[in-house]
């Protein structure tokens, strides 16, 4: 159950990510919120009052995420779930013939250094203090929850890089599934569709109307609650493991 679980979130200043911090607020988890030091993590923990901390973290930093780990035990005695909802999109052609330039290399790199690389991080290094943790009736110690994107299996004309990143995160859920069964932690990643997030809302206006119109039902965007609520939905339903859900509208993005 949420109730009184102890989550960590990273990108839980913003986005997805606070949608899924909101909710287990709302239905009586603590949490630490691990974003950036430049973000509104510490405004996000002030406004929801105690049960909320903020952890300024880099998730590529492996004592940035050590340290979150070790205010989350600080704080509320062990971890129960890890939500990764950290994440960048760089957009442009692999090569761009009409002006002659090519992808730069450093945004591929650091596209997938934050986005598959820094869920790995924080899953790693998660795991070991879920593994403290006394197990409950079915042997589970934690959950811990990936965000995909259904980019990583439709990616679009300048996806490249994060069709890539999204991909490994979709690829590394079932093994990681498998490394962690023995201990009782449950792997499951979300692939979103079109959210109404911080990322999207910088589009012009009729790009944003036009992407809405897209998706064959609801014809919308997504709301972090909508993603929040399936976060929930994974923690409480034990069943769900090593698996990647799309949660899209049934959109499939075209080229």
């Amino acid at each position: 159950m949420v109730k009184n679980a102890v989550a960590l979130v990273t990108g839980g200043a913003s986005g997805l990510g606070k949608g899924a911090v909101l909710r287990f607020v709302k239905h009586g988890a603590k949490v630490i919120i691990a974003d950036l030091p430049t973000s509104k993590g510490a405004d996000v923990a002030k406004e929801l009052g105690d049960n909320v901390v903020f952890a300024p973290s880099d998730v590529t930093s492996e004592k940035d995420i050590q340290e979150a780990l070790k205010l989350t035990k600080q704080q509320f005695g062990r971890l129960d779930v890890l939500v990764n909802a950290a994440g960048v999109a760089a957009i442009g052609r692999s090569y761009n013939s009409l002006k002659k330039i090519v992808f730069p290399l450093e945004d591929f790199e650091r596209t997938l250094k934050i986005n598959t690389i820094g869920t790995f991080n924080a899953i790693r290094l998660s795991a070991a203090l879920m593994c403290e943790n006394q197990p409950n009736k079915d042997g589970q110690r934690g959950v811990i929850i990936n965000t995909a994107s259904i980019a990583a299996f439709d990616g679009q004309i300048g996806q490249a890089a994060y069709s890539a990143s999204k991909g490994a995160v979709v690829g590394m859920t079932l093994p990681i599934a498998r490394d962690l069964c023995r201990d009782g932690i449950r792997v499951v990643t979300i692939a979103p569709g079109i959210f109404n997030t911080p990322m999207v809302a910088q589009l012009p206006e009729k790009a944003r109307i036009s992407l809405g119109k897209s998706v064959p039902f609801p014809p919308r965007f997504g709301e972090p609650d909508e993603y929040a609520a399936l976060v929930q939905h994974i923690v409480e339903n034990t069943m769900l493991n090593g698996e990647t859900i799309r949660l899209d509208g049934a959109i499939r993005m075209q080229p």
